[in-house]
């Protein structure tokens, strides 16, 4: 049976920008680009997770100002489903310690990186979050 991930991630917003993180040269899917977060443990909720994996991997405290649809993606291997939050952040000073750099883009500029695939729909439902 293939396993089952849950990971929420976090879309940050700061000045019009958004923050877009790049995985390890050491991690699955090397190199590629995602939103930061992590699994979500047994009996965690997504947000207390995000809050969590956002000090651990990046230093930060964020707030949340939306939650955007579940997207899941089923990759050869594994399925995730993230649980995507719109956040800003309240303290703190991003210090990478998993990914190898990050990025702040403009939203209609996001999809000129090379996205996990799992990432790709959640880009999607955040821009159209956006213009409604």
């Amino acid at each position: 049976m293939i396993p089952h991930i849950h990971v929420a991630c976090a879309i940050i917003e700061q000045d019009g920008l958004v923050l877009a993180a790049q995985r390890g040269s050491t991690m699955k899917m090397p190199l590629q680009w995602e939103f930061p977060g992590g699994k979500i443990d047994p009996g965690e909720s997504a947000e207390a997770c995000l809050l969590r994996e956002l000090e651990e991997e990046l230093g930060i405290q964020v707030g949340v100002k939306q939650s955007l649809p579940l997207s899941t993606h089923r990759y050869p291997s594994l399925t995730v489903t993230l649980y995507p939050f719109v956040c800003v952040i309240l303290s703190g000073n991003i210090v990478l310690q998993e990914h190898a750099s990050v990025l702040w883009m403009p939203p209609e500029k996001l999809n000129s990186l090379d996205w996990t695939e799992a990432d790709v729909p959640v880009i999607s439902s955040y821009l159209a979050s956006r213009n409604s």
